[in-house]
Protein backbone atom coordinates (compact mmCIF):
# COMPACT_ATOMS: atom_id res chain seq x y z
CA UNK A 1 0.00 0.00 0.00
CA UNK A 2 1.41 3.37 -1.00
CA UNK A 3 1.44 5.88 1.85
CA UNK A 4 2.05 9.61 2.06
CA UNK A 5 4.43 10.70 4.80
CA UNK A 6 3.53 13.79 6.82
CA UNK A 7 6.17 13.00 9.41
CA UNK A 8 8.74 15.63 10.37
CA UNK A 9 12.12 13.89 10.26
CA UNK A 10 15.30 15.27 11.85
CA UNK A 11 18.60 13.48 11.24
CA UNK A 12 20.92 14.58 14.04
CA UNK A 13 24.45 13.64 15.06
CA UNK A 14 27.39 15.21 16.83
CA UNK A 15 29.78 13.81 14.21
CA UNK A 16 30.29 16.34 11.37
CA UNK A 17 31.31 13.56 8.97
CA UNK A 18 27.95 11.85 9.48
CA UNK A 19 26.16 15.15 8.89
CA UNK A 20 28.06 15.78 5.66
CA UNK A 21 27.28 12.26 4.45
CA UNK A 22 23.56 12.74 5.18
CA UNK A 23 23.49 16.05 3.33
CA UNK A 24 24.88 14.31 0.29
CA UNK A 25 22.70 11.19 0.47
CA UNK A 26 19.48 13.06 1.30
CA UNK A 27 20.01 15.99 -1.07
CA UNK A 28 17.04 14.79 -3.13
CA UNK A 29 14.80 14.78 -0.04
CA UNK A 30 14.61 18.41 1.12
CA UNK A 31 11.81 17.63 3.57
CA UNK A 32 14.33 15.79 5.78
CA UNK A 33 16.13 18.17 8.14
CA UNK A 34 19.81 17.45 8.85
CA UNK A 35 21.32 18.87 12.05
CA UNK A 36 24.72 18.68 13.70
CA UNK A 37 24.22 18.44 17.44
CA UNK A 38 22.79 16.30 20.21
CA UNK A 39 19.59 14.30 19.91
CA UNK A 40 18.82 15.52 23.44
CA UNK A 41 18.21 18.99 22.02
CA UNK A 42 15.59 17.90 19.50
CA UNK A 43 12.03 18.94 20.34
CA UNK A 44 10.31 16.03 18.60
CA UNK A 45 7.57 13.60 19.62
CA UNK A 46 9.95 10.67 19.41
CA UNK A 47 13.63 9.84 19.46
CA UNK A 48 15.18 6.79 17.84
CA UNK A 49 17.98 5.03 19.67
CA UNK A 50 20.20 2.33 18.17
CA UNK A 51 20.42 -0.54 20.62
CA UNK A 52 21.26 -4.23 20.79
CA UNK A 53 18.85 -7.14 20.62
CA UNK A 54 18.33 -7.27 24.40
CA UNK A 55 17.87 -3.52 24.82
CA UNK A 56 20.90 -3.08 27.07
CA UNK A 57 21.42 0.68 27.00
CA UNK A 58 25.09 0.54 27.93
CA UNK A 59 26.88 2.44 25.18
CA UNK A 60 26.73 5.13 22.52
CA UNK A 61 23.52 7.09 21.99
CA UNK A 62 21.64 4.47 24.03
CA UNK A 63 23.66 5.33 27.14
CA UNK A 64 23.33 9.08 26.54
CA UNK A 65 19.54 8.79 26.33
CA UNK A 66 19.41 6.52 29.39
CA UNK A 67 21.33 9.09 31.44
CA UNK A 68 19.00 11.82 30.22
CA UNK A 69 15.69 10.02 30.73
CA UNK A 70 16.71 7.94 33.75
CA UNK A 71 17.41 4.26 34.34
CA UNK A 72 13.71 3.38 34.25
CA UNK A 73 13.64 3.85 30.47
CA UNK A 74 15.90 0.82 29.97
CA UNK A 75 13.53 -1.29 32.07
CA UNK A 76 10.59 -0.13 29.95
CA UNK A 77 12.39 -1.02 26.74
CA UNK A 78 13.43 -4.43 28.01
CA UNK A 79 9.94 -5.17 29.31
CA UNK A 80 8.56 -4.39 25.84
CA UNK A 81 11.21 -6.56 24.18
CA UNK A 82 10.27 -9.42 26.50
CA UNK A 83 6.59 -8.93 25.73
CA UNK A 84 6.90 -8.58 21.96
CA UNK A 85 9.99 -10.66 21.13
CA UNK A 86 10.46 -13.05 24.07
CA UNK A 87 13.44 -11.05 25.30
CA UNK A 88 15.53 -10.89 22.12
CA UNK A 89 14.58 -8.34 19.44
CA UNK A 90 15.65 -9.36 15.91
CA UNK A 91 17.58 -6.98 13.69
CA UNK A 92 14.92 -5.29 11.58
CA UNK A 93 12.46 -4.87 14.45
CA UNK A 94 11.74 -2.04 16.88
CA UNK A 95 9.89 -1.14 20.05
CA UNK A 96 8.13 2.07 21.01
CA UNK A 97 7.62 2.98 24.66
CA UNK A 98 6.21 6.09 26.34
CA UNK A 99 8.93 7.96 28.20
CA UNK A 100 6.81 9.79 30.72
CA UNK A 101 8.55 13.01 29.62
CA UNK A 102 7.20 15.90 27.59
CA UNK A 103 10.09 15.58 25.12
CA UNK A 104 10.26 13.06 23.71
CA UNK A 105 6.95 11.40 24.49
CA UNK A 106 8.10 8.16 22.85
CA UNK A 107 11.41 6.32 22.57
CA UNK A 108 11.84 4.01 19.59
CA UNK A 109 14.56 1.40 20.07
CA UNK A 110 15.88 -0.54 17.09
CA UNK A 111 18.82 -2.94 17.18
CA UNK A 112 21.76 -2.38 14.89
CA UNK A 113 23.60 -5.34 16.42
CA UNK A 114 22.79 -8.44 18.44
CA UNK A 115 25.27 -7.76 21.26
CA UNK A 116 27.12 -4.67 22.41
CA UNK A 117 30.15 -3.38 20.45
CA UNK A 118 29.67 -5.62 17.40
CA UNK A 119 31.22 -4.78 14.01
CA UNK A 120 28.29 -4.60 11.56
CA UNK A 121 30.11 -2.82 8.74
CA UNK A 122 29.65 -5.71 6.30
CA UNK A 123 25.92 -6.11 6.98
CA UNK A 124 22.67 -4.46 5.94
CA UNK A 125 21.80 -3.96 9.62
CA UNK A 126 21.65 -0.17 9.31
CA UNK A 127 19.05 -0.35 6.53
CA UNK A 128 17.06 -2.92 8.51
CA UNK A 129 17.26 -0.87 11.71
CA UNK A 130 16.31 2.39 10.03
CA UNK A 131 13.41 0.81 8.14
CA UNK A 132 12.22 -0.84 11.37
CA UNK A 133 12.27 2.46 13.26
CA UNK A 134 10.08 4.11 10.64
CA UNK A 135 7.85 1.02 10.40
CA UNK A 136 7.36 1.33 14.17
CA UNK A 137 6.06 4.86 13.63
CA UNK A 138 3.51 3.49 11.15
CA UNK A 139 2.42 0.89 13.72
CA UNK A 140 2.27 3.37 16.61
CA UNK A 141 0.20 5.84 14.58
CA UNK A 142 -2.09 3.03 13.48
CA UNK A 143 -2.64 2.16 17.15
CA UNK A 144 -2.90 5.79 18.30
CA UNK A 145 -3.55 8.03 15.29
CA UNK A 146 -1.39 11.14 15.24
CA UNK A 147 0.62 10.19 18.31
CA UNK A 148 3.95 10.59 16.48
CA UNK A 149 4.24 13.49 14.06
CA UNK A 150 7.98 14.11 14.40
CA UNK A 151 11.09 12.03 15.03
CA UNK A 152 14.80 12.60 15.61
CA UNK A 153 17.19 9.86 14.56
CA UNK A 154 20.99 9.69 14.95
CA UNK A 155 23.58 8.00 12.78
CA UNK A 156 23.09 4.24 13.02
CA UNK A 157 26.04 1.88 13.29
CA UNK A 158 28.75 4.51 12.79
CA UNK A 159 30.22 4.22 16.29
CA UNK A 160 30.96 0.79 17.68
CA UNK A 161 29.24 -0.70 14.63
CA UNK A 162 32.10 0.65 12.44
CA UNK A 163 29.90 1.36 9.41
CA UNK A 164 31.54 3.96 7.11
CA UNK A 165 29.62 7.23 7.27
CA UNK A 166 28.74 7.39 3.54
CA UNK A 167 27.51 3.78 3.56
CA UNK A 168 25.51 4.50 6.72
CA UNK A 169 23.88 7.53 5.11
CA UNK A 170 22.95 5.58 1.99
CA UNK A 171 21.55 2.67 4.01
CA UNK A 172 19.49 5.12 6.09
CA UNK A 173 18.22 6.67 2.84
CA UNK A 174 17.03 3.18 1.90
CA UNK A 175 15.20 2.82 5.21
CA UNK A 176 13.57 6.23 5.00
CA UNK A 177 12.41 5.96 1.39
CA UNK A 178 10.84 2.60 2.14
CA UNK A 179 8.83 4.36 4.85
CA UNK A 180 7.62 7.03 2.43
CA UNK A 181 6.74 4.47 -0.24
CA UNK A 182 5.06 1.72 1.74
CA UNK A 183 4.03 0.24 5.05
CA UNK A 184 3.93 -3.40 6.08
CA UNK A 185 1.64 -5.37 8.35
CA UNK A 186 4.59 -6.70 10.34
CA UNK A 187 8.35 -6.50 10.65
CA UNK A 188 8.90 -9.89 9.02
CA UNK A 189 7.51 -8.79 5.65
CA UNK A 190 9.55 -5.59 5.81
CA UNK A 191 12.77 -7.47 6.60
CA UNK A 192 12.15 -9.82 3.72
CA UNK A 193 11.80 -6.96 1.23
CA UNK A 194 14.97 -5.23 2.45
CA UNK A 195 17.07 -8.40 2.49
CA UNK A 196 15.90 -9.42 -0.97
CA UNK A 197 16.67 -6.10 -2.63
CA UNK A 198 19.55 -4.39 -0.79
CA UNK A 199 22.17 -6.93 -1.88
CA UNK A 200 25.70 -7.37 -0.61
CA UNK A 201 26.69 -4.31 1.42
CA UNK A 202 30.46 -5.02 1.24
CA UNK A 203 30.23 -4.29 -2.50
CA UNK A 204 28.67 -0.86 -1.93
CA UNK A 205 30.59 2.25 -2.90
CA UNK A 206 30.04 5.71 -1.43
CA UNK A 207 27.56 6.37 -4.23
CA UNK A 208 25.48 3.16 -3.93
CA UNK A 209 21.84 3.66 -2.99
CA UNK A 210 19.01 1.17 -3.21
CA UNK A 211 15.34 2.11 -3.18
CA UNK A 212 13.40 -0.94 -2.03
CA UNK A 213 10.42 -1.56 -4.27
CA UNK A 214 7.37 -2.85 -2.39
CA UNK A 215 5.75 -5.87 -3.99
Amino acid sequence: MLVKSVLKVVLVDVNPDVVRAWRSAFSDLPEVKVVQGSILQQQTDSWVTPTNSRGSMDGGVDAVIKRHLGAAIEKKVQKEIKSQFDGVMPIGSATCVPTGADVPRFLISTPTMESSAEDVSDTMNVALACAAAFQMIHLQNKKQPGSISSVAIPGLGVGTGQVPVRVCANLMWTGYTLFTDHQYEDFGDMRGAVREQVGEVPTWTEETRVRVRPK
